[in-house]
């Protein structure tokens, strides 16, 4: 009897140990599993972050997006009157160190005028960055291209700014662009040549809306004038230019003194301006081809009120900014002037 009670108590005794053992292998498997569980949920967790921090990033920028384009599309709106004709002002614009600044003064004039659209072209072959932000900024409804002048016909460095027509290329690419996806016989339009060196009055473009065909008013310092204008008869009619500047010209007006229906100018599809006209005869080459002096619609007051004028912003001087340059260093490092 006692014999059998000491095998069952060995036997029991063993058991013990050995569910003891399987109980504390059973304990480090939970303690390991634990620890896995929470290594990767770390990990899953950290991804997740991720995820969520980089849809947060893009939802900031979509709607960061989404208000500048709502500031814009409520800005447009504000100044749009269905029975008015469109504005159609095309700009030609090259790299230099007043870029900015003259695009500026011009986005804050434009901000001021009702249906408005303006066509601005970079003279290079992609369009810039500085010249793109501007234009979102600007809260404008607005036509951004590029395209570079032909090697051959750039300006050399000391070159005078006559001595080759300047525009041509991007002046033709906007005409393009109007053709293309205005085309339509009952749009109504104006289109404009303003210049990104001149300076406008909100009053011009109420006179420029008026154009049925061609309008024309004066111009504002040049030719070597205080202003240059039509001549205009008691009948309301051009009869010739007070122009100091080779006044012989079919029509000696700068280009800032004319604007086209835009209707008129499609029915002209092939009318472009050209490399191979004499200097000064840019605006002539263009109204030849569309009208004659007598058809000519004078406005501003019948030329009697200047609201343009041919400014020119001074050349900066950066002797300062040259020697720094030498030194491997410059001025408007990590900032856009």
């Amino acid at each position: 009897m006692k014999m059998t009670i000491y095998k069952y108590n060995t036997i029991e005794n063993m058991f013990n140990k050995k569910r003891t053992i399987l109980y504390f292998g059973f304990f480090i498997l939970f303690i390991l599993w634990v620890i896995t569980i929470k290594r990767r949920d770390a990990a899953q967790y950290q991804a997740l972050k991720e995820i969520l921090d980089q849809t947060q990033l893009k939802l900031k920028i979509k709607s960061s997006n989404y208000n500048a384009l709502k500031v814009k599309f409520e800005s447009i709106c504000d100044k749009w009157n269905p029975t008015d004709p469109i504005i159609y002002a095309i700009t030609p614009t090259y790299k230099r160190p007043v870029q900015k600044a003259e695009l500026t003064r011009l986005s804050n004039t434009f901000r001021l005028i009702n249906n408005f659209h303006w066509i601005i072209v970079e003279d290079a072959e992609t369009k810039s960055t500085l010249v793109a932000d501007l234009l979102l900024k600007s809260h404008l409804n607005y036509t951004h291209l590029s395209i570079a002048t032909p090697v051959e016909w750039k300006r050399k460095l000391k070159e005078p700014k006559w001595k080759k027509p300047r525009g041509v290329k991007q002046r033709n690419l906007a005409l393009e662009w109007l053709r293309e996806r205005r085309n339509r016989k009952n749009y109504n339009g104006i289109v404009y040549f303003a210049d990104d060196d001149n300076t406008y009055s909100v009053d011009l473009f109420n006179e420029i809306r008026l154009v049925k065909g061609v309008g024309v008013w004066p111009v504002g310092l040049v030719g070597g004038l205080l202003v240059e204008k039509p001549l205009i008869d008691i009948n309301n009619k051009v009869i010739g230019w007070n122009s100091a500047w080779r006044p012989e010209r079919p029509f000696p007006v700068d280009m800032a003194g004319f604007a086209i229906n835009i209707k008129l100018l499609l029915s002209y599809p092939k009318v472009l301006f050209s490399w191979s006209v004499s200097r000064g005869y840019q605006e002539s080459a263009i109204l030849s081809q569309v009208i004659t002096k007598e058809k000519l619609e004078p406005l501003a007051d019948n030329c009697t009120k200047v609201y343009v004028w041919h400014t020119r912003t001074e050349e900066p001087i950066l002797k300062a900014e040259e020697k720094l340059r030498n030194q491997g260093l410059r001025s408007d490092m990590n900032i856009e002037v």
